[in-house]
């Protein structure tokens, strides 16, 4: 894991080759210092969403999400401890963080930090896979191929816009042929695709995700115990159908913070027993409070 260790990059500008690939694949930016924090909430639609933040220090603390997280740093040296190593991302380089694993993010040096990023539903990865093998894992999180950054340039553009139909199903075929081509299980051999059952499971805690659902309801939908449905659930989602309900929840949540509803509302809409297993739950999911989340999307214009 040396090529992403941080050594050699405390206090060392960018290398201008590396902000050249950047300009190149359409996402030129500027490489001057960052001035505030900054989060900025793009385009997308259902199961992806598109982000750009800018940051100086420490960013995110420890948290995982349900999604793949693939992104693109623009300026400044990306950092994040993934998988029990510290890892370093110049302008330029791909970010490829699998589902529900741990990482958190900070700037690499005092000049901050700016990245775009896409988070993609591991179904959606699934579906445009032909839902043939596992889920594509790409071993190392940082990524220098010219062919994909240009893909993801393409797709940072149209999803600027409100992306339409199309546009989102040529974006994750192209984000679900960059994991296959780096991922480290090109070689297995393919396995059977989501049965019927477990989708319908899927579908159930999406519509139910603001009460408790209980095993026996999924059991009786799925036609299998709670064991089997939990490790099939998570070879065909990313993650386990507790934490799949749980994610929902915050997906709500962030949806009535947009629209300025109080914290405290917030969580009980969304089914949460009080403010603080929500503000937990937000934390362990993104990385900050959603008082922070809040103040940070706030001040976008």
């Amino acid at each position: 894991m040396d090529d992403n260790s941080l050594r050699g990059f405390k206090g060392t500008p960018a290398p201008a080759a590396a902000i050249a690939k950047v300009v190149a694949g359409g996402l030129e930016r500027s490489c001057t210092s960052v001035t505030e924090d900054r989060l900025r909430l793009l385009g997308g639609s259902a199961g992806l969403e598109h982000i750009e933040a800018a940051f100086r220090g420490d960013g995110f603390s420890p948290h995982r999400h349900d999604t793949y997280g693939i992104g693109v740093t623009l300026s400044g040296v990306q950092t994040f401890q993934y998988r029990g190593s510290r890892r370093a991302s110049l302008p330029g380089n791909i970010i490829v963080l699998h589902p529900d694993e741990l990482h958190d993010g900070a700037a690499g040096t005092e000049s901050g930090l700016s990245y775009r990023m896409i988070y993609v539903a591991p179904e959606k990865i699934a579906d445009a896979l032909g839902r043939r093998g596992a889920l594509p894992f790409v071993a190392d999180p940082v990524v220098d191929d010219q062919g994909f950054r240009r893909g993801l340039a393409e797709a940072i553009i149209q999803l600027d816009e409100v992306p339409s139909e199309l546009a989102v199903s040529a974006v994750v075929a192209m984000i679900a042929d960059g994991l296959k081509l780096h991922c480290d299980d090109r070689g297995r051999p393919a396995t059977r695709g989501v049965s019927a059952g477990i989708a319908a499971c899927r579908d159930f805690l999406a519509a139910h995700c603001t009460r408790e659902v209980r095993s026996s309801e999924l059991e009786a939908i799925a036609g299998l115990d709670g064991y089997t449905i939990a490790r099939q659930f998570r070879r065909a989602f990313g993650t386990s159908p507790h934490r799949y309900l749980v994610m929902r929840r915050l997906d709500l949540a962030r949806s009535l913070i947009r629209e300025r509803e109080g914290l405290a509302q917030v969580a009980l809409a969304a089914g949460f027993a009080d403010q603080a297993r929500f503000t937990r739950h937000f934390k362990l999911a993104y990385g900050m409070t959603p008082g922070r989340w809040q103040a940070l999307i706030s001040t976008v214009r």
